[in-house]
This record gives C-alpha cells, structure tokens and sequence, in this order.
C-alpha cells in the first residue's frame, strides 16, 4: 500500500531516481529549458526549487548544500554567478512548465520546463512560420500592377517662407 506517500516515485528505486532528478537539474542550469515527459518536469519542479532559492543566497554553506545535489562544479558556479542574479527579487516559482502534447512512440505526456527569467532569451529563437492557406490567392492575383501609361511629373511647388518674402520686396 502507498498510504501517505506524496510524491511521485517515477518507477525508480530512490537512488536512481536522486540521480535522475540531479542530472536533468544540471542540464536545466545549463541550457535554461529542456523537454521531458510530464510528469518528471513536476518532479524536477520540486526537486529544483529549493536549490534555487538556496542559491540566492551566495555563502560557502549554501555553495556546499548546492553542490550536494548536483554534483557539479560547473553548474553550481553557474546557478551562483549567473542566475541567482537574476532571480534575486523572485519571490518563487522560478521554472515555468508547458505542456507539448503527446510523444509519438509511446504517447506518454510531453512537456518543457524553463527558468521563468531566461524566456526572453528563447523567444528570440523561436520563429513563425506564415500561414498557409488556399485562400486569398486570387486577391493576390487582382492586386497585380498594372502597366499604365505615363504621367507627366508636375513641378514641385515650393513655398515661400516670410523672410523670402521681405526679400523679394527689396
């Protein structure tokens, strides 16, 4: 029975699940979004949260409970140089998750989780595509220039300005 048992377990023995969660918090460091199924970008929400508020605060203590989830200098140097900066007046929720769909194969529930403050970065790559329709193609087809004849250009009219005027009166 799983009375009390609130989190999901992931079909995983506990150490491998640690790992799990440890490596997909370093690839989130690093590339500031990543695509999973579902259900572990909730638990890596959980599991990354608290690592993140611990990181606002930049101590040889949090440094070292930081490093004691993940493991990684490079992604511990990173979280504190470069995103505690700019999550510093976030109260919370620093991840946003986003749901894709389904996945092809085995249709298990897609999803992407992002660092909130970095979207602006990803909404730069993203890029839309025009849409494709059959209709309208003859508006297109009317709106086509047509050859006309040509006009005589009429000599621009300029303007005389008071001080011109005063001039022309001397």
């Amino acid at each position: 029975m799983r009375h009390n048992k609130k989190f999901n377990h992931l079909g995983r023995k506990a150490a491998h699940r640690n790992a799990m969660l440890a490596n997909m918090a370093i690839s989130l460091i690093r590339h500031k979004r990543i695509t999973t199924t579902l259900a572990k970008a909730k638990a890596l929400r959980v599991y990354v949260e608290p690592i993140l508020t611990r990181a606002k605060e930049d101590t040889t203590h949090s440094r070292r409970v930081v490093f004691g989830y993940l493991q990684d200098k490079n992604a511990v140097t990173e979280l504190f140089k470069e995103i505690s900066v700019k999550i510093a007046d976030r109260p919370g929720g620093y991840t946003r998750i986003i749901k894709l769909g389904t996945r092809q194969g085995d249709a298990a529930d897609m999803a992407f989780i992002e660092l909130v403050d970095y979207d602006e970065n990803m909404a730069k790559t993203k890029t839309v595509k025009a849409k494709r329709t059959r209709r309208g193609g003859a508006k297109k087809q009317a709106e086509a220039p047509v050859a006309e004849a040509p006009v005589a250009e009429e000599a621009p009219v300029v303007e005389e300005t008071p001080a011109a005027e005063e001039a022309k009166a001397e």
